[in-house]
């Protein structure tokens, strides 16, 4: 009599067949199509690279270089200033977007003219009163979505409406440009780094701006009780009150940050025109619609919960050294044109790698 034995496989996989392994290459795709700040870096490259490139064989009508590159870092202060307003109320969820903060630079930024401009205000006190400005601007968006439960949608574009023709009313429509405003014209000037002839000059904002918010912004975000709440109420705010997360006064603060971020944005934005503008944040496409496609692409889920501010950074350089070299590939204002265009396609793309994400995490559950 002859006895038949089985063995069991090794890894014996509990309802089905054993998952297959993925290849390095397969699993590196992956990695860079599910983590965004891999992809941004990749993409990054490869857009400097290609304008490099373009550059050096004269298909551009100036060079695209490490100096060029650094001088827009200007466009870029604001931006991500903004962009990080709106990964604040994004993150925030239930619909959570900003749609106000031009309107806020605009109105925050004719605060700040007054103050400097007319009134003879000191600009270190200007600043923090133009920041409070905007956050009490802020904490009306905040009253209208948390409290009173309006669509934030449907609330900041009211507020957008709102606050632009406050602006816009506040000096007859005028900008005021007088001698104090454009003395702050300094707190933009380029600086030379101590790292030799080599490296190109810095423009100043982005030392005493950009990357101080920033780090503010990642403490707040990823290590206080309020950021882990903000987290919290953006994956599942019902699950939060359950929680015993005080789920309106969490969502109207984030409101309050936009504003404030806003109103700091202004003072960038004041002292790059030299000028405080009426329409300084919503002339032409305004400065709301770049400043959520770069949180968006830099990995903010439009459904909450989700967001980190190294994507947004990374976003942020995506987006102004394309659109640099957007401007040097075009002639006259066909590149303004092409950037709007950029500008689309990245805030596509940006929704279906968010889509592709969202799949790749509910398969892998």
């Amino acid at each position: 009599m002859t006895t038949t034995t089985t063995t069991a496989p090794s890894n014996p996989a509990p309802g089905g067949p054993a998952p297959r392994r993925q290849s390095p290459i397969r699993r590196a795709v992956d990695l860079v199509l599910t983590e965004r700040v891999p992809l941004l870096a990749v993409l990054l490259v490869a857009v400097v690279i290609y304008f490099y490139v373009m550059g050096q064989q004269g298909y551009l009508v100036a060079p695209y270089n490490s100096d060029y590159l650094f001088s827009a870092l200007d466009t870029l202060v604001p931006l991500c200033l903004l962009a990080f307003a709106e990964l604040v109320v994004i993150v925030s969820g239930r619909g959570g977007i900003d749609l106000s903060v031009g309107s806020i630079v605009s109105l925050s930024g004719m605060a700040f003219g007054f103050m400097v401009g007319l009134w003879g205000w000191p600009v270190l006190p200007a600043i923090i009163v133009t920041v409070a400005v905007g956050a009490a601007l802020g904490a009306i968006n905040g009253v209208l979505v948390a409290y009173l439960g309006f669509p934030a949608l449907i609330a900041t574009l009211a507020t957008y409406y709102a606050f632009g023709a406050v602006a816009l009313l506040s000096h007859n429509n005028a900008p005021i440009s007088t001698k104090p405003i454009q003395d702050v014209h300094s707190l933009t000037k380029t600086v030379s780094l101590p790292l030799g002839n080599q490296v190109p000059d810095l423009p100043l904002q982005v030392m005493t701006f950009l990357i101080p918010v920033a780090v503010v912004v990642w403490l707040v975000v990823n290590r206080t009780a309020y950021g882990r709440r903000l987290y919290g109420i953006g994956t599942n705010d019902i699950a939060a009150r359950f929680a015993n997360i005080p789920v309106r006064r969490s969502r109207f603060l984030a409101y309050v940050t936009s504003g404030a971020l806003s109103g700091l944005a202004a003072v960038v934005t004041v002292a790059q025109f030299a000028s405080a503008r009426p329409d300084a944040g919503s002339v032409g496409n305004g400065m709301a619609l770049p400043a959520i496609t770069i949180a968006v692409l830099g990995g903010v889920a439009i459904i909450g919960g989700v967001g980190r501010v190294a994507g947004v950074i990374l976003a942020g350089l995506l987006v102004v050294w394309l659109n640099a070299g957007i401007l040097l590939a075009f002639e006259g204002s066909d590149g303004s044109q092409f950037q709007l265009f950029a500008l689309g396609a990245l805030l596509v793309l940006s929704a279906l790698l968010n889509a592709y994400s969202v799949r790749r995490g509910r398969g892998a559950g």
